[in-house]
């Protein structure tokens, strides 16, 4: 079964799931105001694999340390805490699955530092600026943000429709109890200088699709098939990366693992493998 636990990372402690320890190490980056438990339901299946599964709740995130100042926050930061995380676990290398932002985070793990990647997840990310993005209107939250907090942002989300909505998930809210609930609690479990310091990057962010034709570990790129702003950017990247599949979950959106939790995660396994068995 999997435990939370806390781990230092210098002047940051991060909050961890974990399965699995001393199996094949392999670390699940959640993406944009998530947090580790959006990977529960694959942890314990993944370390029965033979995986020693780590999910953290990235910096300004549930459970972890929540820094104060915007700067605090640039992606790069993200990176440094995955590295730092992998040496305290003593991992000289890892497979690794990034959502959404964790995706771009994962993207810039493997290139700042691709001894550490053994085999790479991208899961309804991008390598460059979110397809359909309106600046004014995330200039606007950002403002609002920074003078009233994020329950305010979340009031406002609530009266239109949200950025990523999809048939998948308005499935959920209609049918799965308390699900708009905990996906309002993880929103209001983020630091306001978090979120405003990742949506003025999400607008601004460098296009990294030629940097990923470096990549030259297996990949696996993952999207929900209703998830549009992600479609033409999982193409590009596999069309980029010189050993990368492509794997569409039918009748999913932005979170397939739980909206289609049973596709998603055999094309996952499949592509992953059993872990063999560690030496001694």
């Amino acid at each position: 079964m999997a435990e939370t636990r806390t781990v230092e990372l210098g002047d940051i402690r991060v909050e961890v799931a974990e399965a699995g320890r001393g199996g094949r190490p392999l670390l699940l980056v959640h993406g944009f105001t998530g947090a580790k438990e959006d990977f529960r339901d694959a942890i314990d299946p993944l370390a029965v694999e033979g995986y020693w599964v780590v999910a953290p709740d990235q910096r300004g995130h549930g459970a972890s340390s929540h820094p104060e100042g915007e700067s605090s926050y640039h992606l790069d930061r993200f990176v440094d805490d995955l590295i730092a995380l992998m040496g305290s676990l003593g991992w000289d290398r890892a497979d690794v699955l990034g959502h959404s932002m964790g995706g771009m985070v994962a993207q810039l793990l493997i290139l700042r530092r691709p001894d550490l990647v053994s085999r790479l997840v991208l899961m309804d990310t991008c390598p460059g600026v979110i397809d359909g993005m309106d600046p004014e209107i995330m200039r606007l939250g950002v403002d609002l943000c920074r003078a009233e907090g994020l329950g305010s942002v979340l009031a406002v989300q609530k009266m239109g429709e949200a950025a990523l909505e999809t048939p998948a998930h308005r499935r959920m809210v209609a049918e799965v109890p308390g699900w708009e609930a905990w996906e309002d609690h993880k929103l209001l479990a983020c630091a306001p200088d978090m979120w405003s310091s990742v949506v003025l990057q999400f607008m601004a962010i460098d296009d990294r699709l030629d940097a990923l034709r470096a990549v030259a570990v297996p990949t696996l790129v993952m999207v929900g098939d209703q998830d549009g702003p992600f479609l033409g950017a999982s193409d590009d990247m596999v069309a980029a990366i010189g050993d990368a599949r492509l794997a569409v979950i039918p009748d999913a959106g932005h979170s397939p693992q739980f909206e289609n939790p049973s596709p998603w995660y055999r094309a996952l396994s499949t592509f992953l493998g059993p872990a063999p068995p560690t030496a001694g």
